[in-house]
């Protein structure tokens, strides 16, 4: 484990949530970070960009609140996604807003941005980079990240081809601060595998989406309970930019997920009208096999606890 700097130090337990696009809101957030894990959103996920400030004021007060009342088991920090990319017109708004709420934790995704980091750390918070490749990583830290995301294959989203195995074998070799794994995990004892692997923290998105605080349809939560990894469908259609999604939602869009057309690199859409077109099809891990019922976001951290719990006991034994 590496030598984490505040406020990853003080993590009950050692997961973030991962920012889901649209689907990530303050409910979740809040309840992520009351039950002990990092919860964050895209900063892009308000919209209008006037809304971004009303739900980080909604945060910061309903954290500050919880933490008055609970002294003796505060919640965890809470983290703003910045898609760090030239389509994002948005990007100096959002974070003059992050720098104003001192948002505990910035993760920078699609592009790593020094002027994004100085920013971050004017006030003391902590950026943390999502990268697909050991040379990513690299320069990512170059560039003032704090520590890095390992995007390995099978996570949801905009997910790498690479093994974790191979992957934190990689950063390990030459980055020894704080670095988070994503990549199918979705119970306890995948938890405790990657902190077994060299990862601090397991980064986890797709099962909450299948949480009533989620920001999705019910029909996309209820496809993730019926769903497992031969339902995951992965192709850079969509944005740009390679990422795994659900098959059932490709299907209802009229298209075929086992022969999607392959889109220019240089497409890339983070916000636009485009984006705008593919709404309907649901992007998800390969994870979620694990996944078997919808149910609040404390009670499926409640279980990753327990599943953490029993894994460690069964090594032990």
């Amino acid at each position: 484990m590496s030598k984490l700097p505040p406020p990853l130090d003080r993590l009950p337990f050692p997961v973030i949530g991962s920012p889901l696009f649209i689907i990530s809101n303050p409910k979740l957030v809040i309840a992520q970070c009351k039950a002990g894990v990092v919860g964050s959103m895209p900063a892009l996920n308000a919209r209008p960009a006037e809304q971004l400030e009303e739900w980080l004021m909604e945060i910061t007060e309903a954290l500050a609140a919880h933490n008055a009342a609970h002294p003796e088991s505060p919640a965890a920090p809470f983290a703003i996604n910045q898609i760090v990319h030239k389509s994002n017109e948005r990007l100096e708004h959002d974070m003059a807003l992050c720098v104003k709420y001192k948002v505990p934790i910035i993760i920078t995704s699609l592009g790593a941005r020094e002027d994004v980091n100085a920013a971050a750390h004017s006030y003391g918070g902590v950026v943390l980079h999502d990268i697909i490749n050991n040379k990513h990583a690299h320069k990512a830290i170059e560039k003032g990240a704090d520590g890095l995301i390992a995007v390995a294959a099978g996570a949801g989203g905009h997910a790498g081809v690479k093994s974790p195995f191979a992957l934190v074998q990689e950063i390990r070799q030459w980055f020894d601060g704080p670095v988070a794994l994503s990549g199918s995990i979705a119970s306890g004892g995948a938890v405790l595998a990657a902190q077994a692997m060299g990862a601090d923290f397991a980064y986890i998105g797709s099962a909450f989406i299948a949480t009533e605080e989620a920001r999705a349809v019910d029909a996309y939560k209820q496809c993730i309970v019926a769903s497992n990894s031969d339902d995951i469908v992965y192709s850079n259609l969509f944005t740009g930019v390679h990422g795994n999604y659900l098959a059932p939602s490709i299907r209802a869009a009229g298209m075929d997920p086992e022969n999607l057309p392959v889109s220019d690199p240089s497409a890339m859409n983070f916000g636009g009208d485009k984006a705008k077109a593919w709404k309907e099809i649901w992007g998800c891990g390969q994870g979620i096999g694990a996944i078997d019922k919808v149910q609040p976001a404390a009670d499926f951290i409640a279980q990753l606890k327990r599943e953490y719990a029993q894994a460690k006991a069964r090594l032990l034994a």
